[in-house]
């Protein structure tokens, strides 16, 4: 047994149209010279790079999937949605929802990126994989059944999910999503069933702007919002996660975790403010890994989500590979003693101390 690798080289294919940042090119807005939005596919790529150069894909079972099939998308998505998707795909590509452009050929790419996503659960759910990582693109967690959004166009965790459910229908399933945009998808998708727990770490009011509150919490209180003042850094991730994620997952007792790994959490992602860096990514893996030792038999699957910064990302996604694959390949952080000198002092670090103190006593955590 080892950890998965699911990845393709076509999810790097996957086009954003012509954009400059989040704005479509026209009028006052004037073209980037590389062009596209910041979901880009360098950032993965260049973490798929990095893992070659170091080894640590060669210690992985590094593997492709099929795509999601039309009947995996309708256990979340209706059936106009998946029409008008194709057909606008077909017909040279679009945009269908907000910050959600696409290319030709962007349903079969975002079938895949799900299709990644599916077969990570399905190898770690059938025993044949001790955990699990999917590079999925375009990715998919602010993707609702019927209205795409940021950059996500198929809610891929949900549908890897159900589709595991298919198979063991009453399988209880924890969603942790640390990405620094709220996921208001998975969310709006699991809000209503008590069978899902889903956890969110976010920067507070950043992205949706009006969703992600504490104050949501859902059926069976099985919706765990814990926004974050920007500048969070380190020390409060690791905070937030011993005195709300793991006892908010202990009370739940899942059958699986899935992580929505996004890294724009990190210092100098252009969509996020929170200053985590690789070690905070390797510190949560190894937190959520032992929680999941504990709770479900080590069943673990992280799905790559957001995360900006062509030259952080793959530093975040190698440390955290590489604490799933208990390997001893390391990618020394670059910037690590830049970052350290630049975590919150010590007055705003008792303001975020009391922060999550606070949200820990609203959740019961």
């Amino acid at each position: 047994m080892a950890t998965g690798f699911f990845w393709d080289e076509r999810c790097f294919w996957f086009g954003g149209g012509n954009y400059a940042f989040t704005q479509p090119v026209g009028g006052l807005v004037q073209p980037f010279v590389s062009g596209g939005i910041p979901e880009q596919p360098e950032t993965k790529r260049r973490l798929k790079n990095l893992m070659d150069v170091t080894g640590l894909t060669h210690a992985l079972d590094a593997q492709n999937a099929d795509p999601a099939t039309r009947d995996d998308l309708l256990r979340i998505h209706p059936a106009s949605y998946i029409r008008e998707f194709k057909a606008v795909s077909d017909s040279g590509g679009g945009e269908l929802g907000m910050r959600t452009p696409f290319g030709q050929g962007g349903y079969e790419q975002a079938a895949l990126s799900a299709g990644l996503a599916k077969a990570a659960v399905a190898g770690v759910m059938n025993g044949t994989l001790d955990n699990a990582y999917a590079l999925s693109r375009p990715p998919g967690h602010h993707c609702l059944p019927e209205f795409p959004n940021g950059f996500c166009l198929l809610a891929n965790i949900a549908i890897a999910v159900e589709a595991a459910r298919a198979i063991e229908p009453d399988l209880k399933v924890a969603v942790l999503d640390w990405d620094v945009h709220h996921g208001n998808g998975t969310e709006a998708i699991y809000l209503d069933r008590a069978d899902t727990l889903t956890i969110s770490i976010h920067q507070d009011h950043n992205y949706p702007m009006d969703t992600g509150d504490a104050s949501v919490r859902g059926h069976g209180n099985c919706n765990v919002n814990i926004p974050l003042p920007p500048g969070g850094g380190h020390d409060t991730y690791v905070r937030v996660m011993d005195q709300i994620v793991l006892p908010s997952l202990a009370k739940f007792a899942p059958d699986l975790i899935v992580v929505a790994s996004g890294y724009d959490a990190a210092a100098i992602d252009p969509l996020g403010r929170m200053l985590a860096t690789a070690e905070t990514f390797q510190a949560m893996t190894n937190m959520v890994m032992a929680a999941a030792d504990a709770l479900c038999d080590g069943r673990l699957v992280l799905v790559h989500e957001g995360g900006y910064s062509e030259v952080y990302v793959p530093f975040c996604g190698h440390a955290a590979i590489a604490t799933m694959a208990g390997s001893k390949i390391k990618a020394d952080d670059p910037f690590a003693a830049t970052f350290a000198a630049r975590q919150p002092g010590k007055a705003f670090q008792a303001f975020l101390d009391n922060w999550v103190d606070d949200l820990a006593a609203f959740h019961g955590a």
